[in-house]
Order: C-alpha cells, then sequence, then structure tokens
C-alpha cells in the first residue's frame, strides 16, 4: 500500500501552545505528532509514503534523517500553497499504485486500512473516505450514506448531536485528479462536487480520533497519546 501524507500546515491556531514550527511536527508525548502517523502506516503494512511539505519543510527533511522505518519515504515540497487538492494531485507524480490512501498531517484516525482498500475496489469507487461516528460536536460536517456505504451528501458544520464525519483519511484513484488544476480544495470542489455524479464511498471506523489543529485537542492529544489510547486497531 502506498499513502500521501499531507504535512505542510503551518500550525497557526496552534501558536500559544507550539512553537513555530511545521503542524504535523508538533510534539505529542515527547514525540513530533507526524510520527505516531508513520509508525502506524508501517505497521499496517504500508510500503511507500508521500510527504506533501511546505512550511519548513527543512525541519521535517532532518527529522526524517534521522528515522530507520523500514517503508520507503519520499517527498515533494509546494514552492507555494497549491490547497489540499493541488497538494495531493502534486504528490502524486510520485506515486506508484492505481489507489492511493491520503492522511492528513494533523489528524489520526485509527484504520482498518485493508478493509477499507478492499471496499474501495468493491464498490469501484472514485474515492473512499473513512467515516467517524461523533456525538455532540459543532466543529465537523456531516457526512451521509446509504446502506450501500455510498455516500450520498455532505453537510456544512453545525451543531450535531450525533453523525459521521470526515475522519480526514481517503483513498483515490491515482487518475482521478488529472483534469484538475493546479490549485484546489480536495474536499470542497472534488469529494462535494462529485458526490452527486460518481461513486463516492465511506469506510466507517471505530478507532481513535483526534484533530490536533486547535489547542484543547492538541492538549488532550498530550495524554491520550501517552496512554497508548491511539492503538486501538
Amino acid at each position: 500500500m502506498e499513502a500521501i501524507i499531507l504535512a505542510g500546515g503551518m500550525g497557526t491556531r496552534l501558536r500559544s501552545v507550539v512553537s513555530d514550527i511545521p503542524k504535523c511536527m508538533a510534539p505529542v508525548a515527547g514525540k513530533p505528532f507526524l510520527y505516531y502517523l508513520l509508525a502506524t502506516l508501517e505497521k499496517a503494512g504500508f510500503e511507500h509514503i508521500i510527504l506533501s511539505l511546505g512550511y519548513k519543510h527543512h525541519d521535517i527533511e532532518d527529522w526524517l534523517d534521522t528515522l530507520s522505518f523500514s517503508m520507503r519515504i519520499s517527498f515533494v515540497v509546494e514552492k507555494e500553497p497549491l490547497g489540499t487538492g493541488g497538494a495531493v494531485k502534486y504528490a502524486l507524480s510520485q506515486a506508484e499504485q492505481s489507489d492511493i490512501f491520503i492522511l492528513n498531517g494533523d489528524t489520526f484516525l485509527g484504520v482498518d486500512y485493508a478493509g477499507m482498500l478492499e471496499l474501495h475496489q468493491q464498490t469501484k469507487a472514485l474515492a473512499t473516505l473513512a467515516l467517524k461516528r461523533m456525538e455532540d460536536f459543532d466543529r465537523y460536517g456531516v457526512v451521509e450514506m446509504d446502506a450501500s456505504c455510498q455516500i450520498t451528501r455532505f453537510l456544512e458544520k453545525q451543531p450535531c448531536t450525533d453523525g459521521l464525519i470526515n475522519g480526514g483519511t481517503y483513498l483515490i484513484r491515482k487518475e482521478s485528479l488529472e483534469t484538475y488544476p493546479d490549485k484546489f480544495s480536495l474536499e470542497k470542489d472534488f469529494f462535494e462536487k462529485r458526490v452527486s455524479t460518481d461513486m463516492l464511498a465511506g469506510f466507517s471506523s471505530d478507532g481513535y480520533f483526534i484533530d490536533i489543529g486547535i489547542p484543547e485537542d492538541y492538549i488532550r492529544a498530550q495524554k491520550d497519546f501517552k496512554d497508548g489510547k491511539y492503538k486501538t486497531l
């Protein structure tokens, strides 16, 4: 299996609790957050990881030189912000397989990657999104899907007592972004615009989920990762 990790974010909202470093490098329980993503992917059997870098990319490159993962790790560097879609499209130039996982570098979701790939191939989906059921939230939009695992609608952020959210882990066909411009949003310009015309599949996961993009969740991650709560799959 092969994956792209979007790791170019600045982490502006974390400046009150983290120094001026790339968001994926924010220390969590003594290690950069990116370490846990890479370690989990290695354990899941991934063979190649492509990092999409931008802000202070040299910090990440220097850190990568200190690692000894068994999987191959390569990277691309954005010269200017390309949006999530543009970043993925640019990184796909380094991809070798037909179906590629996409992960956000500030989000962790425990996923059965092999099961997600199996669903993706069975449904012949253009893209498959890992979904996480949440309760009492207003920070995320809701994703609706039918009994056949086809996503039917994306709803905007609003207070919600129960629903499935986008877990920040995707699986797409390598050629699916070829006709898109160099800059675009994967979520708004690809997923939300194609949901009514193409097969987008939803893969529900019960694994541990956290998005460290805001200080309160970043602080919560310190205890959760120290206690090993993320090791749920």
